[in-house]
């Protein structure tokens, strides 16, 4: 499997995770569940603009906000014992997503500037 395949399986794995979160696995005691899905996998959904363009720049997109993922499973790991392994497998999917960005950089070459 390739760091690229990898990491759209991640970035699947995180609108795959926060779909069933927040409307089978743990809904939030207030408020909407749907509200809830809308706000954490809308942001997920909008790097597929960039993926026409580029494959490794919708990469980039996610693995910018898989910050933000990161810091919610952290959060919620440390805070909601009820939703604690969900979140860890959220810090993973993040971990690999940005382990991929980081490896795929690794043989990032800028183009030459014309003289």
């Amino acid at each position: 499997m390739s760091a690229r395949t990898l990491g759209f399986a991640a970035w699947a794995g995180l609108v795959l995770l926060h779909t069933a979160w927040y409307l089978w696995l743990a809904p939030p005691a207030n408020g909407s569940p749907w509200l809830a899905v809308a706000l954490m996998v809308v942001p997920l959904l909008l790097p597929l603009t960039a993926l026409r363009a580029s494959a490794q720049r919708a990469l980039l997109w996610v693995g910018i906000l898989a910050l933000f993922y990161f810091c919610h499973g952290v959060v919620a790991a440390w805070g909601e014992p009820q939703v604690r392994a969900l979140a860890w497998i959220e810090i993973l999917l993040c971990l690999a997503l940005i382990g991929v960005l980081g490896w795929e950089s690794r043989n990032y070459k800028r183009p030459r500037k014309p003289q």
